[in-house]
């Protein structure tokens, strides 16, 4: 059976930074919570959305330890930490450090430096990761982003991994945006959690038995996707709320990187501060992100 542990509607959370681009520490379990509010299963902290291979492994501890804070008022909320370096050693240190604080489960990037490694190369980095740093009551999840890490998890390396690791490998985050791809993940991963990364694919990932999302969006529509997630879990449909998160996702897509257009429109529409990105990214200008915001509303209500 798919980890019930691990479905659901995750967000890939924006990291909170104060103006001399340190971690705003205390922004971050508002946050959690405001996610919590808004319908979130729970967050993955410090993925792509969260800028995460932009901060050193001190900066993550502390990041990853802020949020913990979010179970104060709201117990149930999952956490996930973005992990998965080029280093094998500091991943695995991260790795321990996310469950030591009582993380769920770690998302991890393979090594993107050596993009020609093998896919022996590569089981072999994942192994040496679960067995040396997940526990028996954690899970795994591998991150398949081709696109930006430069590096594809295939499906035999996967499949292989989910049979070595039965209980550790949780599953993946499917950041591909191919239907087909998840489709397949979902019939040949039958006892891990396929997560897509692609808001218009939810309704449909839901349906090829993938266990929901994580997803960028989801800073925003959560309630959306929620409704959507329930919807399902009941035997019904929420086609509407598929649509309206479909349009959404057409207006942030000219907006990229999420990183920086998310946490603008958060400042814009629900009264965060406009926490800056760190280089090499650079902040939207207003008026792009004053007529995103407008039309957002305009579809959202």
């Amino acid at each position: 059976m798919v980890p019930e542990k691990l479905s659901g509607v995750y967000v890939a959370a924006v990291t909170p930074l104060s103006q001399d681009l340190n971690p705003d520490l205390d922004a971050i379990p508002e946050l959690l919570s405001f996610y919590a509010r808004r319908g979130c299963h729970g967050a993955l902290l410090l993925g792509t959305t969260g800028e995460g291979p932009s901060f050193s492994p001190t900066e993550r501890e502390m990041i990853f330890r802020a949020g913990t804070q979010v179970h104060f008022d709201y117990p149930e909320f999952k956490l996930f930490a973005g992990t998965g370096t080029p280093s094998l050693e500091e991943s695995i240190q991260l790795n321990k450090k996310a469950f030591e604080l009582g993380y769920d489960g770690v998302v991890v990037l393979p090594p993107y430096y050596f993009r020609s490694a093998s896919e022996d190369g590569l089981f072999r980095w994942y192994s040496e990761v679960i067995e040396r740093s997940i526990p028996k009551e954690g899970y795994l999840l591998g991150y398949h982003f081709p696109n930006v890490s430069g590096v594809a998890l295939p499906e035999s390396l996967l499949q292989r991994l989910g049979q070595r690791f039965p209980a550790q490998f949780g599953g993946i985050k499917d950041s591909s945006g191919d239907l087909n791809h998840t489709q397949t993940l979902a019939a040949h991963l039958p006892h891990q959690s396929i997560l897509v990364g692609n808001d218009r694919l939810m309704t449909a990932g839901l349906q090829a038995g993938g266990a929901g999302c994580i997803t960028a969006l989801a800073n925003l529509v959560s309630p959306l996707l929620r409704r959507i997630y329930d919807s399902y879990q009941r035997g019904d449909k929420a086609p509407e709320e598929q649509e309206i998160v479909n349009q959404a996702r057409d207006i942030l897509d000219g907006l990229s990187p999420f990183s920086s257009s998310i946490k603008a429109l958060l400042a814009e529409m629900h009264g965060f501060p406009l926490w800056p990105v760190k280089p090499p990214l650079e902040p939207f200008d207003k008026p792009t992100i004053e007529q995103a915001a407008m039309q957002l509303q305009s579809i959202l209500g």
